[in-house]
This record gives structure tokens, sequence and C-alpha cells, in this order.
């Protein structure tokens, strides 16, 4: 046990001595311009999707406890794999539990998006202007939109550029029917036009056609979904049971059997989970083209 602590404790160092020289010859001051790809996906799986302060403090607290169970797991056992997988599952599982979870959510916010545009369309046909308008619809907004709705009013009165602030609306909703109103919306910012009213009038009867096409769709993968709770639970009482008797776990003592413990356990859930997910629809707006836009044409 002492020479797996002294072990794990020169990881820690080695790592720790890594990012110290890599930090003194490259600064800790990060360049002008948008975070990459991949500095996106590393801060996403820090914060969660979590769509409230709370949420993703009790994420990032769910990782940390995933960690150190993770180590302690490893030590117990002495399978590095089993400690990884720990790791992996303690944050994963709520994930996969969850699997229908986050498009019930995404349906909900699709048809609040057209409720939304049905309110603002009746507070613009009395006269008042488009910001003034989105302003007064926050204290009427559809739940499950209220959040980004109010944070858009209050962008919009601090003097937030009016189509910065509708792309920034647009990627706190992220989905492509609000897209269609963003659209619908910085148009009318730039031409003026009297025929607003008759556009977020279709787009909301496309968000209804929309909702009603993905409670089908969403209906017809209860099954699936079933099953993917179903192999989660057997895994992780596989996994628990290897925890609490190393011997079970013996035959994948090897690299190469951790390394297909591992392999198998991450790919068969991730692969079923994906199969009981609906195709994402792809957005055609984000806050990044607009602020690449801007600097162009400052310059």
């Amino acid at each position: 046990m002492n020479v797996k602590i002294l072990a794990l404790a020169g990881v820690v160092l080695w790592i720790g001595a890594v990012a110290a020289m890599a930090t003194g010859l490259i600064g800790t001051r990060r360049p002008i311009g948008p975070p990459s790809a991949a500095a996106q996906r590393l801060a996403r799986l820090w914060t969660g999707a979590g769509r409230s302060a709370k949420e993703r403090r009790n994420h990032k607290a769910t990782l940390v406890g995933a960690v150190v169970i993770g180590v302690l797991a490893w030590l117990f056992t002495g399978l590095p794999i089993i400690g990884l997988l720990v790791m992996v599952a303690i944050p994963g599982a709520p994930w996969i539990f969850n699997v229908g979870k986050a498009e019930h959510a995404a349906i909900a916010r699709i048809e609040a998006v057209g409720e939304w545009s049905r309110r603002l369309k009746d507070v613009s046909v009395i006269g008042m202007g488009l910001q003034q308008a989105i302003v007064a619809s926050a204290g009427t907004a559809p739940a499950d939109i209220a959040d980004e709705v109010r944070e858009l009013a209050m962008r919009l009165q601090a003097g937030v550029d009016a189509r910065q602030a509708l792309l920034l609306f647009a990627d706190d909703i992220a989905d492509a029917v609000c897209d269609q109103v963003v659209a619908a919306l910085t148009l009318h910012l730039s031409d003026r036009g009297d025929r607003l009213g008759e556009v977020l009038t279709s787009i909301a009867a496309a968000a209804s056609a929309e909702v009603a096409t993905r409670r089908e769709v969403d209906a017809k993968r209860v099954q699936s979904r079933f099953a993917v709770r179903f192999l989660t639970i057997a895994t992780l009482l596989t996994l628990g049971y290897g925890v609490i008797r190393p011997s079970y776990m013996r035959p994948y003592g090897t690299p190469l059997g951790q390394l297909v413990m591992g392999t198998l356990f991450v790919g068969i859930l991730l692969w079923v989970r994906s199969m009981s997910q609906p195709e994402r629809t792809m957005r055609f707006l984000n806050s990044a083209s607009f602020d690449t836009t801007s600097h162009s044409e400052a310059s």
C-alpha cells in the first residue's frame, strides 16, 4: 500500500512539474480571441450543462468527489482501470440515467420560444419598438425560457448592441427554432419592416409543428432508454462488486485486460445511449460569428 501511495504521489508531482514548466514557458495570459473548440469542451466538462449556478456548483463538486473516490478505489483494488472507471461512473451514471431528460427540456424550450414569439408579436403590434417590446415581454415570458428572456432584457437595458444581445440569447437557448426567431428579429433591426408580426406568427406555428414531431419521435425511444438504464445498472453493480471483491477482477489485472474492460465499459454504454438520442438539429447562428464580423468591419 505504501508503494502505491508513493507511486501516486510521484505521478501528482510529475504532473505539477509539467504544468509549472508549461506555465513558465507559455505564460498565464491567454491571447486575445475566442476560445478554441477544445477549450470550450473542457470548460463545459468542468462546469456541466446545468442552466443555473447551483447546478454547475453541484456538478463541480461531483467531479471532485469522483476523483477522490476513484483514487481510493485504485489504491484498494490495485487496478488503475477500476479507479478510472469509478471516476467516470460517478458523474456519468446520472448523465446516462437522464438520457431523455435533456430532450424533454429541449422540447419544452421550443414550445416556450413559440409562445414567447406570439406574446412578442402581440406587444409589438401596439406600436412599441422591438427592444422595448422585448423588455416588456420579460415579465410574462414562459417559465422554461424566463431566465434567458430576462437576461436578454437586461443586456438591452445595459446598452449591449441589440444584435449581439439577440445572438447571445440564441446561444443560451441553443436550438434551431430559436435561431429562426432571432434571425427574424435581427433582420427587423436593420430594415424596420411592418411584417414582423406575420413572421413571428409563422415561426410560432412552425415551432408548434416541431414540438409535435419531436414528441412523437421521443415516445418511440422509450424502450431503448429503458435498455440504457438496465445496462447501466447491471454494469455499475458489476463494477461495485469488483471494488468490494478485488479477486473478481483478477483476470483483468494485465494492462491488456484493463484496456479491454475500460473500452467495453465506456464504449458500450456510450453506443447504447447514442442510439436512444435523437439527432441534433444544426444551428445557423452564434455570437462568435458576430464578434468576427464586428472585428473585420471595425478594421
